[in-house]
């Protein structure tokens, strides 16, 4: 289990550009009128573990897997998306499907590059993405309870629906309350809940401290997760080696990519842990979300080490690295037998007893 980001703005905000680059393919176009991406292109990113590359190497183990994320282009969503415009509905439809959604606003100035409203103004622009995703989340809404009139509803999810409506209608985004309003409008396909990270999309000279763009973005938007990204510069990164990359990201005083500023901030956003399994023919990083028991991440493995879960052996990712075996934490006191109650931790290794 990885986990899905949609990258979604108007029309020549650097969509397809920021993907290629954290993709680090030439997948998606990038040109320079709005909906050049129809379809959305879909790339697929290892999440690389200084962890799990050491747990590797202590296991000798002959295959090392990487958890991912998935990244997907959308095309650009333009006012009125929500009723068809630019193939509003056919986009809104691509964003139902992902986990999170990264929010992209230009924050640069460019006289080559064209803005769909001839002006800069990154704030108007998350207000437009924001109206649109609110008027199909009413459209679902006002569709549901029409089934209320037919009895397909309870009278507790018409209540729900009915004070998600209200919200909605007074132009703000759905809040889900508790798990059960979770469960069921999780099924609905309700597009304002899914969580979400602003970035802003900058010219070189001002990754680092931002600019009039940005800090307009932060003082709208103070609550959001807002990362500040130069698509350009993650471009040309995506083309050197290992060696190129950690040269040329310090001499522009770069000391995250961009990529590992999104996969921070998508798994805090999205609260998830990697858990590692580490043996001789694979070590490997899977993600679960934080909280989980150890039954349920081990389903993740395999859905049947769910139901015949015995026992869970386990280490700290460190003292696996500090021994430098399992066996090895055996015998040092690190390695704790744990059972279906066990809240997995980020960073534990783990080998799992199930019934045959």
């Amino acid at each position: 289990m990885g986990f899905k980001c949609g990258i979604v703005g108007l029309p020549n905000v650097g969509k397809s550009t920021l993907f290629n680059a954290l993709t680090a393919s030439k997948n998606a176009e990038a040109a320079n009128f709005p909906f050049c991406t129809i379809d959305p292109n879909i790339g697929v990113v290892d999440v690389v573990d200084e962890r799990l590359d050491k747990l590797a190497k202590l296991s000798n183990s002959k295959k090392k897997i990487y958890t991912n994320i998935t990244f997907v282009d959308i095309a650009g969503l333009v006012k009125g998306a929500s009723k068809g415009e630019g193939l509003g509905n056919k986009f809104l439809s691509h964003i139902r499907e992902v986990d999170a959604i990264i929010h992209l606003v230009r924050c640069f100035d460019s006289e080559k590059i064209t803005h769909v409203n001839s002006k800069i103004n990154p704030t108007d622009d998350l207000e437009t993405i924001k109206t649109e995703i609110i008027l199909s989340d009413l459209d679902i809404i006002q569709k549901k309870l029409e089934k209320s009139k037919r009895k397909l509803l309870d009278e507790k999810q018409v209540r729900i629906l009915e004070e998600k409506l209200n919200l909605l209608n007074k132009g703000h985004e759905v809040i889900i309350n508790d798990l059960e309003e979770e469960k069921f409008l999780s099924n609905i396909g309700l597009l304002s809940t899914k969580p979400k990270i602003i970035v802003c999309n900058v010219d070189e000279e001002n990754l680092s401290e931002g600019n009039d763009y940005t800090k307009q973005v932060k003082n709208k938007y103070p609550n959001e997760k807002i990362i500040n990204i130069c698509a350009d510069i993650e471009d040309q990164l995506s083309g050197l080696d290992k060696i190129e990359k950690e040269t040329f990201m310090q001499d522009i005083g770069l000391k995250k990519t961009g990529l590992n500023k999104l996969i921070k901030e998508g798994y805090d956003l999205l609260t998830l842990d990697t858990f590692f399994t580490s043996g001789p023919e694979e070590s490997r990083a899977w993600t679960i979300k934080k909280n989980t028991t150890a039954p349920k991440a081990a389903s993740v493995i395999h859905t049947d080490f769910e139901k015949n879960f015995i026992r869970a052996e386990t280490v700290t990712c460190e003292d696996f690295i500090k021994y430098g075996s399992a066996e090895k934490c055996k015998e040092n006191g690190k390695l704790r037998i744990e059972g279906k109650d066990y809240i997995v931790k980020d960073g534990d290794v783990l080998y799992f007893r199930v019934n045959p």
